[in-house]
């Protein structure tokens, strides 16, 4: 690539703001001029001055959500010539969209890279927590079996009414795979899908009320914090189960734990948290609950994907074209 000065060894500046693999930067490194924040030892501000600064400041910037950065007013004030910012996970929260598109900032996420994955893993958390693998599996790591016997009985997935808040690419794919297991599926979103007979709920509360299981895979939003609050987890009721693999604070994680403690729900699959990377630590110890560490999206397939999107993306940007995913406001309904 060529400078605006069409000096060919002039590779455009790339803001890094996000802990990478090192093949991961080795594929940015070789197409861009990459500032990193993670390797460069300077605090924030201090970091962002500093590209701002340059005789080629950059023009787009790297990030992931759930960490130390957040894209608002203040960061773009800070490096006033980016122009695109582009996130490597499907949510989000941590960019203000309202503040990018007054100042004329282009935004993209990940799209649909770690769809497949996470869609597998939620489904294998259902699993886990429905036919108790994980739980029978310490038990015998503990030696137990011999000693006390059989493991208590699991439940079948099959024939389980499924809730999904959130229909996007995350959550009907997720509702494909358990139709396959004979569950019956039910949803809701901001509004009802086109050609989708699966029936539609206008609120969380009464899908919870007519469901078995409760999955959240939806983006994190004023609308959607909390959107598991104590009415919803009392509507689920006793036999029911949540499992998270949208954001940690979809859910009123007290509420949550407490409903796990005193069996008003019969248990939990997460992969994200409130506080990450805090866990509570009463859920440490309730054998009904399974427990992961923010990595449905992870996989030796989707690492590589991404790579090669962040890349193309980066591409289009620097040569003119469109953003491979853009993302706004009207673009993030479920």
């Amino acid at each position: 690539m060529a400078s605006a000065g069409g000096n060919p060894l002039v590779l455009p500046a790339v803001l890094h703001l996000r802990r990478s693999d090192a093949d991961f930067t080795a594929a940015l490194s070789e197409r861009f001029r990459v500032l990193d924040f993670f390797s460069s030892g300077e605090p924030l501000p201090a970091f962002l001055a500093a590209a701002a600064a340059a005789p080629e400041p950059p023009r787009a910037a790297v990030v992931v959500g759930g960490g130390s950065v957040r894209v608002d007013a203040s960061f773009l004030d800070a490096v006033p010539s980016l122009r695109c910012v582009l996130t490597t996970g499907a949510g989000i929260d941590h960019i203000d969209l309202a503040e990018c598109a007054r100042r004329g900032v282009a935004v993209a996420n990940s799209g649909e890279v770690f769809s497949t994955d996470v869609a597998d893993y939620a489904v294998g958390l259902l699993l886990d927590v429905l036919r108790r693998v994980s739980a029978a599996e310490r038990y015998v790591r503990r030696g137990s079996w011999p000693v006390q016997g059989d493991y208590p009985l699991g439940s079948k997935l099959g024939g389980k009414r499924v809730g999904i808040i959130g229909l996007g690419n995350i959550g009907s794919r997720i509702a494909r795979r358990l139709e396959a297991f004979g569950c019956i599926i039910h949803y809701n979103s901001r509004k009802p899908k086109d050609s989708i007979s699966y029936k539609y709920f206008g609120n969380v509360h009464d899908l919870a009320a007519e469901s078995d299981v409760l999955i959240v895979a939806c983006a994190l939003n004023k609308a959607t914090r909390h959107i598991v609050d104590k009415d919803v987890l009392e509507a689920l009721g006793k036999g029911g189960v949540v499992i998270n693999i949208g954001r940690g604070a979809n859910i009123d994680e007290a509420e949550l734990v407490v409903a796990l403690r005193e069996g008003k729900i019969a248990g939990a699959g997460l992969d994200v948290f409130e506080h990450e990377p805090k866990v509570p630590a009463e859920l440490f110890s309730m054998e009904n609950v399974v427990l992961s560490r923010h990595v449905a999206v992870f996989t030796e397939e989707s690492r590589s994907d991404l790579r090669a999107h962040t890349v193309g993306n980066l591409e289009a940007f620097f040569s003119g074209q469109p953003l491979l995913t853009p993302v706004d406001a009207d673009s993030l309904v479920q």
